[in-house]
């Protein structure tokens, strides 16, 4: 069988991989996979899109996507073992590889289909028949594909492991120009930074420091406050200086807007793995398990009060933050990593 590992955004994946090598930035998993998988790595960008590719963008994915998809949907065989990194591309790949008489196995990971655009998707382009395998992080989006689309257990996949880089996001020192406690956040993804704002404002003696970058998503307005309080600042930080603002935070927090597909996640194992104690905003799935399990603290959606108490009981019990974090720390590297996302990950796609 060959491998392909189709992606929904293109990287330099050399570039990443040295600089992963340097120490200089995590590695990408995707690219660790193909090498173990001897698999070939597809980006869109590369294939001039058609007129069909844009309309049928219109309900998944981009033209660009289609445009990948149809070329590829020329070349694979029932030879080909395909996994599709993101349902933009999964989609389009298996509705047009699934026409022809020999398909290849397709396996897609799902990351937010439960939405008006995406169940027209699955509806329209009727992938339950072309994808083998659907991979998701959470239950309700497992559960959501389960029902909407009648699939058997045997097709859905919980993939609970995570692409943490535990080798570059690693516990170290603070940096000697710190001067106050530091509250710590990152990324756009269904971000609340207002409710940030509101539950820390008045905590002059601290800093909160967010770095404002996301792979997957772009600053909304509803996202931060009107007028950012003194006490707040938030700017771009490469992966050095992220690594860095983790180590230097007392406590990361994670304010989210309510949603159906755990954002947040990457945030929140990025801080653990730097053994960071971390307030994330409450939801169903791997975060109210890891509540349970004692590794993070969380409080309800839009709740600054909350919030604010969260803040300072940890900040007046160094020894409650410091468990918090260790038990965190424990079970990212027992579970939540790159190294058994990857193994697992290769175990799922070769058992196709």
């Amino acid at each position: 069988m060959k491998y392909h590992i189709v992606l929904s955004r293109a990287f330099d994946l050399e570039s990443i991989a040295q600089n992963a090598q340097a120490g200089k930035s995590p590695c990408h998993v995707m690219w660790e996979a193909s090498q173990i998988l001897q698999a070939e790595i597809h980006q869109p960008g590369k294939y001039l899109p058609v007129q069909s590719d844009t309309l049928r963008a219109l309900l998944m994915g981009n033209k660009e996507h289609w445009a990948l998809a149809r070329t590829l949907s020329q070349q694979l065989t029932e030879d080909s073992v395909v996994f599709c990194t993101g349902e933009d591309i999964g989609i389009p790949l298996a509705s047009l590889c699934g026409a022809n008489k020999k398909r290849p196995k397709t396996a897609v990971f799902i990351h937010n289909i439960n939405r008006l655009r995406g169940r027209l998707a699955l509806k329209l382009f009727q992938v339950q028949d072309k994808i083998d395998l659907f991979m998701t992080y959470t239950c309700a989006s497992a559960e959501f594909l389960r029902d909407y689309l009648n699939l058997p257990e045997s097709k859905i996949k919980l993939f609970l492991e995570q692409p943490t880089d535990i080798t570059f996001f690693t516990p170290g020192k603070t940096s000697p120009t710190k001067t106050r406690p530091i509250i710590a956040s990152a990324g756009l993804e269904q971000r609340d930074y207002r409710t940030l704002a509101a539950a820390t404002q008045d905590l002059l003696d601290i800093e909160v420091k967010i770095c404002i970058a996301s792979p997957n998503a772009k600053a909304t307005k509803r996202a931060f406050p009107l007028l950012a309080p003194k006490n707040m600042s938030c700017r771009y930080y490469d992966w050095q200086e992220l690594v860095q603002l983790y180590r230097d935070a007392d406590i990361v927090v994670i304010p989210l807007f309510e949603n159906n597909y755990q954002a947040g996640l990457s945030t929140m194992y990025e801080a653990l793995a730097c053994r960071r104690p971390v307030i994330i905003t409450k939801s169903p799935g791997i975060i109210t398990e890891l509540e349970k399990a004692g590794a993070i603290k969380t409080v309800p959606q839009g709740d600054a009060h909350s919030l604010h108490e969260s803040i300072t009981k940890l900040l007046h019990n160094p020894e409650k933050a410091d468990n918090l974090a260790q038990r965190g720390y424990d079970l990212v590297l027992k579970h939540y990593n790159h190294k058994i996302y990857i193994d697992k990950f290769v175990e799922q796609i070769s058992s196709l």
